[in-house]
């Protein structure tokens, strides 16, 4: 069994706290706070172990690094939005429902991830009042 220090309880603990997922660098800023000259291989190391200890859930986007959030979170299904901005995630528990008829004909679903883009509430404020036009999924190929 894995003993318990106060590095991986930081970690933990920023994980838990922050309510989205996080990434390794956002991890060391927060649990640093609480455990100086916390260094980032520490944090993988960690984040590996709570990973193993189904304690941490990876979360991957296309073409990002890999985020953590807790389990506590993770059981449940949901999806997730980027900022293009500040690069943040964000938990989204809404879900548009079930997917199987978009798949081809023939094709069976068997499990979905949605990852939304756009500008998070305080990239926003203060945005320009234009506002961008919303993507239009009509032009998609029927075939």
């Amino acid at each position: 069994m894995e003993r318990t220090t106060r590095q991986k309880t930081a970690i933990q603990a920023a994980i838990e706290s922050a309510q989205r997922p996080l990434s390794a660098q956002e991890i060391l800023e927060q649990a640093s706070l609480q455990v100086t000259q916390l260094g980032i291989a520490t944090v993988y190391r960690n984040l590996k172990s709570l990973v193993l200890e189904d304690k941490v859930q990876v979360v991957t986007l296309p073409g990002e690094n890999p985020r953590y959030e807790s389990n506590a979170v993770a059981n449940h299904h949901h999806h997730h939005f980027q900022c293009t901005q500040c690069q943040r995630v964000f938990d989204v528990h809404d879900c548009p429902g079930d997917l199987k008829r978009m798949a081809p004909q023939g094709f069976v679903v068997e499990h979905h991830e949605l990852t939304l883009y756009g500008r998070c509430a305080d990239c926003n404020t203060g945005a320009s009042a234009v506002l961008a036009k919303p993507h239009d999924c009509s032009h998609a190929d029927p075939a």
